[in-house]
């Protein structure tokens, strides 16, 4: 296929599936927000959160990364950041945040959202940072192929806030990460820079939140705490939500 055919073939796309989901419009001056997701889940997991947002007048992007690599799940994140028009807060959930550090290096991001996420420093690998105070439970196994992945049957005990419905059908669809992202080491470190606002999940039983608190702490963050497990996001997206408004509405 040429690239003509294949750029029609795309606005052919386009045009079929521009009416799923009506624009709200968008907040004279205010930032756009691109959200990041974590490991084992994909984009679709911050449709709560996307909805209040849009609702509220922000033009809302959704990073669907492959989870095969920090480098590449970086690069998966600098893509939509190139579509961007002006200034941008960049969200990312767990090791979402990983990918936020190095990438919210971008001169287009204003200000960064760490929601129940790792923040490590520059040279400092996702495994080693959680090793430093591991979390309650450790129900992660690995595929042959180094793949990791959360054991089915503890998913639920892992996400009690979750209805179990919803819970079921996530351990159903998971999207295993590479073992090896968690072994790279960010080469920046965005939060030095640029304001950083972050959430601990008080419940949560992935990310231990006494490591959250240092972390946060570390990198003089703006912290709001919600009772909740490591996906907050999910069972609580409007408070989420709110301390993404509140990172938007300090972007000049």
């Amino acid at each position: 296929m040429t690239k003509a055919n294949v750029l029609v073939f795309a606005a052919a796309l386009i045009g079929l599936t521009g009416g799923l989901a009506e624009a709200a419009p968008a907040k004279p001056g205010a930032p756009s927000i691109v959200l990041v997701h974590g490991a084992l889940v994909d984009g679709s997991s911050w449709r709560g959160v996307y909805e209040i947002l849009r609702k509220d007048g922000y033009r809302v992007s959704i990073v669907q990364e492959p989870l095969t690599s920090l480098d590449a799940d970086v690069a998966a994140t600098k893509r939509v950041l190139e579509l961007q028009d002006g200034p941008v807060v960049l969200v990312g959930h767990s090791y979402g945040g990983t990918i936020i550090t190095v990438a919210g290096a971008d001169p287009k991001v204003k200000a960064l959202v760490y929601v129940a996420a790792l923040q490590p420093d520059a040279g400092e690998g996702t495994g080693e940072l959680v090793g430093r105070m591991p979390p309650q439970r450790n129900d992660i196994k690995s595929a042959t192929d180094g793949y990791l992945y959360l054991d089915p049957s503890k998913f639920a005990v892992n996400f009690p806030d979750l209805p179990k419905a919803q819970a079921e059908f996530m351990a159903a669809s998971q999207v295993p990460v590479s073992g090896a992202a968690f072994e790279e080491k960010p080469a920046v470190a965005a939060w030095r820079d640029k304001p950083t606002y972050a959430i601990v999940a008080t419940e949560d039983q992935q990310l231990n939140p006494d490591l959250a608190r240092w972390m946060y702490k570390r990198s003089g963050a703006k912290v709001t705490e919600i009772k909740a497990s490591h996906l907050v996001y999910i069972s609580q997206p409007r408070a989420v939500a709110k301390v993404i408004e509140q990172a938007a509405r300090a972007v000049k």
